[in-house]
């Protein structure tokens, strides 16, 4: 049975354990984007996703705790200007976990963990791309409206392309 075993112990005792994920946290921060095992990458998604709440909401506080177990101040103050205002209105999932395939060497299995909101690949446009209105897919006026918009714009292109030929 594995009751209370919530934790992957990653094969290191706790002191190792807390930081090495410090410095895969301040990594993950300050680059973005890192490269690292499967496992690794899962227990280093739960270190941060806190961190990530609590940096939201800026107080003297929430700084000492998230500087209690980061230990970098640099980290610390690039996840409170930078990365709480792009995740200020997510309410979780800060993080993205890509399975890579398996490293040369050892072969382990290799994943890239990201922030969410600062890959451009996936969020081109960022918040801006975000439609405001809906549409029902039953017909009525959407149609003639198209129709009209298409008849509008067919005599002008004509005009442009006589004007060009005097």
């Amino acid at each position: 049975m594995r009751h209370g075993k919530k934790i992957n112990h990653l094969g290191r005792k706790t002191a190792h354990r807390k930081a090495m994920l410090a410095n895969m946290a301040c990594s993950l921060i300050e680059h973005k984007r890192i490269n690292t095992t499967v496992a690794k990458a899962k227990a280093l998604k739960q270190f941060v996703e806190p961190l990530v709440t609590k940096s939201k909401e800026d107080t003297t506080h929430n700084r000492r705790l998230v500087f209690s177990k980061l230990r970098n101040k640099y980290a610390v103050t690039e996840l409170f200007r930078e990365v709480a205002a792009k995740v200020g209105d997510r309410p979780g999932g800060y993080t993205r976990i890509i399975k890579l395939g398996n490293r040369l060497g050892d072969n382990a299995d290799m994943a890239l963990i990201e922030l969410v909101d600062f890959n451009e690949i996936y969020n081109p446009k960022g918040d801006s791309a975000k439609k405001t209105t809906r549409r029902s897919r039953r017909g009525g006026k959407g149609k003639a409206t198209e129709t009209a918009a298409t008849e509008n714009t067919a005599p002008k292109a004509d005009e442009k392309a006589s004007n060009e030929e005097e």
